[in-house]
C-alpha cells in the first residue's frame, strides 16, 4: 500500500477512495503523505478519502479565512487559526482535515499547544469548508462535536450550528450574533475577484466599523 501511495497522483478537483483502512494503516498513511502536501484526507469508519483541491477552492478558502480573521480582530476576540490541521478520534474512527478552522471560545484551552489531541482537547469552535468539489463531511464534524460549520457552496454561505448532535442551518452565526454574515461574506468574496485581496479586506473592516 505504501508503494502505491508514494506513486499516487490525484489531479486537482479529484478524489481517491480507499476502503477497509484500519486506524493503524491510517496513521502510517498520514505519516507517509507528510504534513506539507496539497492533498486533504477524510476518514470515516474504514473509508479513507484523499482529495486534491482546485486552485479556485484554495483562493476562496484564503479570502474567506482572512475575512473571518478580520471579523475576530475588529471585535477584539482572541483566536487561534489552525488551517487544515488533521483532527482525528480513534474511538469514533473519524478523521478530517478542514479547509480552515478556528479556536475562539476554546482558544485558551489550546493556547501554546504544539499538537491537538481530541481525547483531551476540545475540537475547533468554527470550521470552514469551501465545497467546490462536494468534499464536506458534516457527519464527521458532528461526531467530533464541532459547534459550528460554515459551508461555502455555489457562491452561498451556509451556517450550520450543532444542536443535539446534528447540524441545523442557521441564518446567523452564534459566534457573531446579529451580523448578516451569510449575506455579506459572499459579497466581499466576489468583490475580491475584481478589487483584490487588500482592498477587499480594507473595505470589509470599514463595514465592520460602521456597525459599532
Amino acid at each position: 500500500m505504501l508503494l502505491e501511495l508514494r506513486q499516487l497522483s490525484v489531479p486537482p478537483g479529484q478524489r481517491v477512495l480507499l476502503h477497509n483502512v484500519t486506524w493503524q494503516e491510517l496513521e502510517v498513511i498520514l505519516e507517509e503523505l507528510g504534513e506539507h502536501r496539497a492533498a486533504r484526507i477524510a476518514y470515516d469508519n474504514g473509508t479513507l478519502e484523499i482529495m486534491t483541491p482546485l486552485p479556485e477552492h484554495e483562493g476562496n478558502k484564503e479570502i474567506v479565512g482572512d475575512l473571518v480573521k478580520a471579523l475576530l480582530e475588529e471585535l477584539d476576540i482572541e483566536f487561534r487559526s489552525l488551517g487544515s490541521t488533521t483532527f482525528q478520534n480513534q474511538a469514533m474512527a473519524k478523521g478530517i482535515e478542514p479547509d480552515q478552522c478556528f479556536y475562539i471560545q476554546n482558544e485558551v484551552a489550546i493556547r501554546g499547544k504544539k499538537r491537538i489531541d481530541l481525547r483531551v482537547d476540545p475540537p475547533p469552535d468554527l470550521v470552514l469548508e469551501i465545497d467546490i468539489t462536494s468534499r464536506t463531511h458534516p457527519s464527521i464534524y458532528e461526531a467530533l462535536n464541532v459547534p459550528e460549520l460554515w459551508r461555502f457552496e455555489r457562491g452561498k454561505l451556509q451556517i450550520n450550528v450543532l444542536r443535539e448532535g446534528k447540524y441545523v442551518e442557521s441564518e446567523q452565526s452564534p459566534t457573531f450574533p446579529g451580523m448578516p454574515l451569510a449575506e455579506v461574506i459572499p459579497q466581499y468574496l466576489e468583490r475580491s475577484q475584481t478589487a483584490g485581496r487588500n482592498a477587499t479586506l480594507k473595505a470589509f473592516r470599514q463595514w465592520m466599523r460602521t456597525l459599532s
